[in-house]
């Protein structure tokens, strides 16, 4: 099984890879500024890292409930079903841009922010958490 991460924006798409070892990598961001450019540079990364299973990042409000940024999410996880053929999960992305943004010197956070390292780690956070639920930790054996 491999795993690509997706922190789904309209100006970049941030990119993890991971396995059934359980630990999410984070990949170059798509930051093309044409959405198909994005689109294409999603496909090949799919393609190259021969993905079995896609998981997307969900924005929920902080009530739980969806918004109008989620009616975008659902309508690019139907384009992923559709034209990839590859099963697309959905996981709760709350904080995950704020929490991947939180590690680097307010300073530079908007150059950092245009490069797509920030969406690539808030990818990776999106697919940890995935890969926490599908793979847990066996908790050692203390008998022994």
């Amino acid at each position: 099984m491999r795993f690509i991460g997706i922190d789904y924006g309209t100006r970049r798409l941030g990119l993890a890879y991971g396995d059934e070892l359980g630990v999410a990598t984070p990949l170059p961001a798509q930051v093309e500024p044409e959405p198909e450019r994005r689109w294409a540079g999603l496909v090949a990364m799919v393609k190259a890292r021969r993905a079995t299973d896609l998981v997307l990042g969900y924005p929920l409000n902080m009530d739980g409930t969806t918004g109008f940024k989620a009616k975008e999410v659902d309508a690019f996880a139907a384009r992923l079903r559709a034209e990839l053929g590859l099963p697309v999960y959905l996981v709760d992305e709350t904080l995950t841009s704020h929490e991947a943004e939180s590690t680097i010197a307010k300073g530079r956070r908007r150059e950092i922010r245009a490069s797509g390292i920030v969406d690539s780690r808030a990818a990776t956070l999106i697919l940890q958490d995935y890969l926490d639920q599908k793979f847990p930790q066996n908790p050692p054996d203390e008998s022994r």
